[in-house]
């Protein structure tokens, strides 16, 4: 509601189970052209992954890692070498980054990467968890000071800046983690555009009160964008059957 643009992007590749969200930053435009590289570098080498398993990678895979996590890894890196290329060789797209967050599913499991402060949320029963730790300053400060209030939180002065993003440098550190799907469970990728005006509970309450996920997505945008709609909002919801 309040942005002349949309830095964020998102991508589904529902032939290889794999969903992205991408939260760009940087001025003329350029947090767009990240969050548009990160979704299409990853799909890309996702992809090619999937039809041509015996491809060569263009980064070492790392053995404590299983295979899926290693694809995720892999394209990230990719996308992040990529847009720090470019903003390196574009002065108008200096410092221009992303954040982002993927899922993918192979079998029983889905695997889950981030940078930044883009979220996964996993909605189970009537629970909903936060699977995802922003890259963040406040983040960092819940550590040395865990007795941290809500209200405290929300009044933190630096709580937008992000620690991790992909284009800021040669080499990006990657969080991911995996887990065996459950039929029933609900899983959502999210920018901060969602996350920084609703609740977990609220987020909650919205996709458990409908069975179509279309309308559980229009109905979280709604909500947050009637709350201030003061970023880009982007949300990817999966169901497993």
């Amino acid at each position: 509601m309040r942005r002349t643009h949309n830095e964020d992007c998102y991508g589904i590749l529902e032939d290889a189970c794999l969903v992205l969200v991408a939260d760009g930053m940087g001025g003329h435009a350029a947090g767009e052209v990240a969050a548009g590289l990160a979704t299409t570098e990853i799909a890309q080498f996702y992809h090619q992954t999937h039809v041509a398993p015996d491809v060569a990678w263009p980064f070492e895979r790392d053995a404590s890692l299983s295979l899926l996590a290693n694809r995720l890894v892999c394209g990230i890196k990719v996308a992040n070498q990529r847009i720090f290329d470019m903003a390196s060789s574009d002065r108008g797209r200096k410092g221009m980054g992303t954040t982002l967050v993927a899922a993918a599913i192979v079998d029983d499991e889905i695997c889950i990467a981030h940078v930044g402060d883009s979220r996964a949320y996993r909605i189970r029963g009537a629970a909903i968890e936060r699977l995802t730790r922003d890259h963040s300053l406040l983040e960092q400060f819940k550590e040395l000071y865990p007795e941290m209030t809500p209200e405290e939180e929300n009044n933190f002065p630096h709580k937008n800046v992000i620690t991790r993003a992909l284009g800021l440098a040669d080499h990006v550190e990657i969080d991911t983690q995996t887990h065996e799907l459950q039929p029933g469970d609900r899983y959502l990728l999210c920018s901060d555009g969602l996350s920084g005006h609703l609740s977990d509970e609220d987020m909650l309450e919205i996709v458990r009160g409908t069975d179509d996920l279309v309308r559980a997505v229009a109905e979280l945008v709604d909500s947050a964008n009637e709350l201030g709609g003061h970023d880009n909002i982007t949300v990817v919801a999966l169901a497993i059957s």
